[in-house]
């Protein structure tokens, strides 16, 4: 198929352009959010290639993949189409609810000819999705192997826009994950970090928006993997870490409680439970190690990109039908 979609989500585009077909992916001058184009930090095929709004007129779209309502405004500017109607479409919802959960009604509630597909099962049980048919395609992602050795005794976390997001990313507790070991804080924009949330430089380093295969290696030298997160669908930095070989230590929100079994860690939503199983797991390096491969195997299992791209071709089959 040729697919329509727009570089949103790095991580989950990643894994969805690995299939079989032909990716369009929008590009617009200075590359900004109506038109990203390919990635420049995940490696990721020729069939994904960037197309301008002038050239998507000219090429024969089989589905459009609407991860915003902007797509669809888009959509009908660039392409004269209505997505659902003579252009077959599906919606990926990324994102939890916002404003009054377990209320919030999606955008795409009042339509019925375009199918959501939510990423994670919360997801679908708290969007009031309306008419819209929904499905749930789980995430899969790019094994980047078995790389964890746990070698440094300090605890890895990757969040993007920590300061901005605040207690959404569980910026607001680093501070006491940082007294149980030194963190190493991947991710984009961290700059303000210290300051915001008052933590101690000498506990807590920020590394800047490095390439994914950079980032994987390193986070595997850390001992264990630390996601704070209280609202996000499931983040995919959590399901690398696993198939890492990492063990985990994770708040017990969202969708987290599906994907993180038990002999991968921990889960929980007291923090001086989580802090305790950082603390053992840097005096034990033996047990960091079975969780980890714990934790791999079962990402393998649930999480594997071949099961999310055969997901993906049998729904992108039927829209299409």
């Amino acid at each position: 198929m040729r697919i329509l979609l727009w570089h949103v989500h790095g991580s989950w585009t990643t894994s969805f352009v690995q299939g079989g077909h032909e990716y369009l992916l929008p590009v617009v001058p200075g590359r900004g959010a109506d038109g990203g184009g390919r990635a420049h930090t995940w490696d990721w095929p020729a069939g994904a290639r960037e197309v301008t709004p002038e050239q998507l007129r000219d090429e024969d779209i089989d589905v459009v993949v609407l991860q915003r309502p902007r797509d669809l405004e888009l959509v009908r500017e660039w392409l004269g189409r209505e997505p659902g109607v003579d252009l077959p479409a599906v919606y990926v919802e990324h994102n939890t609810p916002k404003g009054e959960v377990p209320l919030s009604r999606h955008p795409l509630a009042e339509r019925d000819d375009i199918p959501v597909a939510h990423v994670t099962y919360f997801n679908e049980l708290f969007w009031d999705s309306g008419r819209a048919p929904t499905v749930v395609v789980e995430h899969g992602v790019v094994d980047p192997g078995e790389l964890y050795t746990g070698e440094l005794e300090r605890a890895g976390i990757a969040i993007n826009e920590p300061v901005r997001r605040g207690r959404v990313t569980g910026s607001d507790l680093l501070a006491r994950f940082a007294e149980a070991a030194p963190l190493d804080v991947f991710g984009m924009r961290l700059a303000g970090l210290h300051e915001r949330f008052g933590l101690e430089p000498s506990r807590v380093a920020l590394h800047e928006d490095p390439p994914q295969s950079a980032m994987h290696a390193e986070l595997a030298r850390r001992r264990v993997y630390v996601h704070p997160l209280r609202w996000t669908s499931l983040g995919l930095s959590l399901i690398e870490a696993m198939h890492l070989g990492m063990p985990v230590v994770v708040l017990a929100s969202t969708e987290a409680v599906e994907a993180v079994p038990e002999e991968a860690g921990c889960l929980s939503t007291r923090i001086d439970v989580l802090t305790n199983a950082v603390r053992g797991f840097m005096s034990d390096p033996d047990s960091a190690r079975l969780a980890g491969k714990a934790a791999r195997a079962y990402a393998l299992e649930r999480y594997g990109l071949g099961r999310f791209l055969s997901d993906w071709d049998r729904l992108l089959r039927e829209v299409v039908r």
